[in-house]
């Protein structure tokens, strides 16, 4: 896959550009009803003779068009999106960079520019999705803004027991700890990427040595919590316990942040500094305060052999 990044306004035009068929959306979580969208991009092209290709923005456009929002707690980063678009075999991938400007441009100049100068022979979007200026371009005005120089397919609704699939969505579930109903959604499980730190140790003193991770961006993390999960380190891939929270049971005052530890299973080598993927599987327990070391002992071994179950009943 070929990834171009346009800063507007950009220099590409139709004479260095292949005729393409291209997905639109932003793609937070590229979740099942982005892959309905940019899957049939790839089938359109290959039926037209056409070469396939998705347009995503970065960052967000709430970032830009809100000045009080720094970020936007994200399913994916943008690496990520791009990793997720190349699985899908994709022959082209456009990241525009959302600025003020490329915000102001009308729906017929972003058609113009974005679409008919790259050579786009087919568009294929969201019944949902708009473009331009305030959003003022739709799949209906589409037709129009093409001035006959591409087709169009609109997706319908995607939905999961009659609730749209949406990025949405699935932060509402994330946020709510429902990391499995997640998956489903995303056709996969939820993932995050980080780096393992130096935490103060004690994991190891209690008999349950942890992995602190430091998150490589915003992403949109369950609830505080005791998580079944798998742990990525280069190749290898390993079965784990998760807590998110501010363990309350060694400390009285809460953090600014939640620390993010994992206990991985079979494991013993020292991985300070090294990149890392932790995959949410299922919720075990909420965050609680014990009245001793000993009961938090007795309670992570509880949690390890249920997070076990879990992944022994998966492969069952």
């Amino acid at each position: 896959m070929k990834t171009i990044k346009l800063t507007h306004p950009h220099s590409l035009n139709d004479i260095e550009m292949p005729q393409l068929a291209m997905a639109l959306g932003y793609f937070d979580g590229v979740h099942r009803g982005h892959q309905e969208v940019i899957l049939t991009a790839k089938k359109t092209a290959e039926e037209k003779g056409l070469k396939s290709a998705v347009m995503t923005f970065d960052p967000h456009p709430s970032v830009v068009l809100r000045k009080n929002i720094q970020h936007v707690e994200a399913i994916t980063t943008l690496q990520d999106k791009i990793d997720l678009v190349a699985k899908l075999e994709i022959d082209y991938l456009f990241i525009v960079q959302f600025s003020e400007e490329f915000a102001a441009l009308l729906p017929q100049e972003f058609v113009d520019q974005y679409i008919i100068r790259l050579n786009v022979k087919h568009v294929i979007a969201g019944f949902d999705y708009s473009y331009g200026r305030l959003g003022k371009g739709t799949m209906e005005t589409l037709p129009f803004h093409s001035r006959s120089a591409f087709e169009q397919t609109t997706i319908s609704k995607q939905t999961d027991h009659d609730r749209k699939i949406s990025s949405t969505l699935i932060r509402e579930v994330l946020r709510n700890g429902d990391v499995e109903y997640a998956s489903r959604l995303l056709n996969r499980p939820h993932k995050v990427n980080g780096t393992v730190i130096h935490g103060d140790k004690r994991g190891r003193t209690i008999g349950f040595p942890t992995a602190n991770i430091e998150l490589d961006g915003a992403y949109i993390i369950p609830p505080t919590g005791v998580y079944a999960v798998r742990f990525q380190i280069g190749d290898e891939i390993y079965n784990g316990v998760c807590n998110i929270g501010y363990k309350p049971t060694f400390y009285d005052e809460k953090k600014l942040k939640p620390s993010i530890e994992v206990h991985i299973f079979e494991f013993n080598k020292s991985i300070y500094g090294k990149n890392v993927s932790i995959f949410w599987y299922k919720r075990i327990r909420s965050e609680q305060k014990f009245g001793s070391i000993d009961e938090l002992i007795q309670q992570i071994g509880k949690d390890k052999a249920s997070a076990e179950q879990f992944f022994q009943d998966l492969q069952d």
